[in-house]
């Protein structure tokens, strides 16, 4: 084998560790957010009355999870639902850090002779306990850190050939001379990954195989730190500024560590190195020393640093609850129950939303406030945007390992969503065009005419609050209740536009100059109405409540009617 193929074999070793390194570590994190994360949750807001209890909970909580984000998204929601006080959440977050430090500093001990014991109990676990969950999520965990370990002595075979590379080397020498740029990397590699955690490992093995100056190996993990509280921020740039804050706290006093070793890496990394010749322990001490030093450093100062990031990000006005979500928590992602709970709760949220629309449209119908049709206007932009917002959350849920059950869920909400949305573009694109329309050219509904599409609309308006109640309790009863309405509402509408054509012949006024208006009007109230009893389908169907097609039902009494017909008459 040439010096090329030798290079380009371990580079693929070496990326297939790094790989197999980063996949082990969220297996873990979503194993023990699936085993343990309403305990953990409970936990984190139980231990939050003071700011000693708070950190120390933060690394319990990081320590489990292999996680800081996952630990930053978690109670970054709780700072945005007002749950926890931002100085506490901030205290929790400098818990978090030390943990996710900690972690990597108990993986990084020799205990590569463990992974095969991990692999074989948390593959046993996994496979033998199909009905449970929580076995099965422990057993996703052990063999999570079972693959660490493993990944870690590949990371160290792959290495130790790359320090013989002269190539690799003047890479590294140049690199080692742009601290800035090292850093830069550092974040990257680390905002790529989602895991400081990896990064620092992987640091350390490299400085371990000999790949590494003690200077370039102190830059790096301070760039890996500081890369890891840019991740929940980045993640989080379309949540509330109240659910923010946190995570922005956090950022910045990494931003601050950074900035104060940098321009002594050389020295102090010169003075490290002399601690210990494992310098791949070092690594991992280095890291957890940083942490730990911060936590100790900012802790006295979690509310001036609250109440600095509170200026720096003043609350957003009452209008942004109209375009943003308030319900979906990145946090629990991992938790597809919770997740699907968020969901439904945001999805709860749109249907208020469109309900407001709804009833705004009627006013809008009956009167001349032009005004009304621009707020309606805006709403549907709110309304689009929280239905991408659910969409999108759903989809990253979807590449989850879901249940049977949480698999029917996600697609009746998704249903739910998509109709909701369909409802929304006709209320803006159709009926408040038609208001409008009306509007401009002095038009009036005849009494009669308005009386009737009053009770068409309230008909729509109660079949809107009955699906919503059919989403959130799933009852079988209300979901045929619903779909019932749907052939009331189709001869109320043909009623309405029978008495229409009636006044027309009648001559009235009003009804002749409206009547394109009214019949449009009428129209787009019944295809509002079929978008809403569609929500009941896939609860019936999932219940067995469908038939395949209602003609059969049609066709079997004519066809007897036929066969009865066709049969010589008795006598009698």
């Amino acid at each position: 084998m040439n010096a090329a193929d030798s290079t380009t074999s371990i580079l693929i070793h070496l990326a297939g560790a790094v790989a197999l390194l980063i996949w082990a570590v969220r297996l873990v994190r979503t194993g023990a957010t699936r085993a343990f994360g309403p305990s953990l949750r409970q936990a984190l807001g139980r231990f939050t009355r003071n700011r000693l209890s708070a950190m120390a909970s933060g690394t319990v909580v990081t320590l489990i999870l292999q996680s800081s984000t996952a630990t930053t998204l978690l109670i970054s929601s709780f700072a945005g639902q007002a749950m926890i006080a931002l100085p506490m959440a901030f205290a929790v977050l400098l818990g978090a850090n030390i943990g996710t430090a900690l972690a990597a500093f108990i993986v990084s001990l020799d205990l590569g002779w463990l992974w095969g014991l991990l692999l074989a109990v948390g593959v046993a676990l996994y496979l033998a306990n199909e009905a449970m969950d929580k076995a099965r999520n422990i057993g996703r965990l052990l063999v999570g850190i079972g693959l660490i370990l493993l990944s870690l002595v590949e990371l160290k075979t792959a290495s130790e050939p790359l320090a013989q590379s002269p190539t690799f080397r003047i890479v590294l020498e140049a690199l080692a001379g742009e601290p800035v740029i090292a850093v830069a990397v550092a974040v990257a590699a680390t905002w790529l990954t989602h895991s400081s955690l990896a990064i620092v490992l992987l640091i350390a093995s490299f400085w371990s195989g000999g790949l590494l100056s003690p200077a370039m190996a102190l830059t790096l993990i301070v760039g890996a730190n500081l890369g890891n509280a840019l991740v929940p921020v980045v993640d989080q740039l379309a949540a509330p500024v109240a659910q923010r804050r946190v995570a922005v706290a956090n950022l910045i006093t990494r931003a601050v560590i950074t900035l104060a070793v940098l321009p002594f890496a050389k020295p102090l990394a010169g003075w490290i190195a002399t601690l210990s010749s494992d310098h791949g322990r070092l690594a991992v001490e280095i890291h957890l020393g940083l942490n730990i030093l911060g936590g100790l450093v900012f802790l006295p100062f979690v509310t001036p640093i609250a109440n600095l990031v509170v200026r720096l990000m003043p609350a957003a006005p009452a209008t942004e609850r109209v375009t943003r979500p308030l319900y979906l928590d990145p946090g629990v992602l991992d938790s597809p129950s919770e997740a699907l709970a968020c969901a439904m709760r945001e999805t709860l949220h749109l249907g208020d939303r469109v309900g407001e629309m709804l009833k705004d449209s009627l006013t809008l119908l009956d009167g001349d406030k032009l005004k009304l049709s621009r707020e309606i206007a805006q709403a549907d932009d709110g309304v689009d945007a929280i239905h991408e917002a659910i969409k999108l959350y759903l989809v990253k849920l979807s590449r989850s390992e879901l249940s049977e059950e949480e698999g029917k869920r996600l697609v009746e909400i998704i249903t739910l969503n998509t109709n909701l949305e369909h409802i929304g573009d006709i209320i803006d694109k159709n009926l408040r065009e038609l208001a409008e329309k009306k509007i401009r050219r002095g038009y009036r509904f005849s009494p009669e005419g308005l009386a009737e599409i009053s009770a068409l609309h309230g008909k729509v308006m109660h079949s809107l609050r009955l699906a919503l109640n059919v989403l959130a309790t799933r009852d079988i009863a209300l979901a045929r209740q619903l779909f019932d309405e749907k052939p009331a509402m189709r001869s109320a509408e043909r009623q309405a536009t029978e008495n229409h054509y009636e006044r027309l012949r009648s001559g009235v006024p009003e009804s002749i100059e409206t009547s394109s208006i009214h019949l449009d009007v009428l129209r787009d109230l019944k295809r509002i109405h079929g978008h809403i009893t569609s929500i009941a389908y896939p609860i019936l169907e999932a219940a067995d409540e469908l038939r395949e097609t209602r003609l059969k039902q049609a066709e079997a009494p004519a066809q007897e009617a036929n066969f009865n017909l066709a049969l010589p008459q008795s006598k009698a």
